[in-house]
């Protein structure tokens, strides 16, 4: 069982930067993949970054590509979020998500366990 709570979400102009994190409890943090989705108003859930155990290896969803990074901190059961140029199109509630698979993967189903999710709302 993985419990994950994110902070960090807030209001802020276009082409700010804001991070988010993500804690996890329990002990077996270094053995998941994680990752960032994300929902807008009216619009499904859908893949943002995700991360593998050891953090050497990253993939992000086209639209965020170059502003956004993903990275963790398996010693503090962490990850992060760091966002950049932001874009009013940015503006949904980012949750964080935890797979016990071994590969990286983008799907929503995939995911095990899940955050509250927090609002970031971009304006322009």
């Amino acid at each position: 069982q993985v419990q994950l709570v994110e902070s960090g979400g807030g209001l802020v102009q276009a082409g700010a930067s804001l991070s988010l994190s993500c804690a996890a409890s329990g002990r077996t943090f270094s053995r998941y993949v994680m990752a960032w989705f994300r929902q807008a108003p009216g619009k499904e859930r859908e893949f943002v970054a995700a991360v593998n155990w050891s953090g050497g290896s990253t993939y992000y969803a086209d639209s965020v590509k170059g502003r956004f990074t993903i990275s963790r901190d398996n010693a503090k059961n962490t990850v992060y979020l760091q966002m950049n140029s932001l874009k009013p199109e940015d503006t949904a509630v980012y949750y964080c998500a935890a797979d016990s698979g071994l590969q990286v993967v983008t799907t929503i189903r995939a995911y095990d366990y899940w955050g509250q999710g927090t609002q970031v709302t971009v304006s322009s």
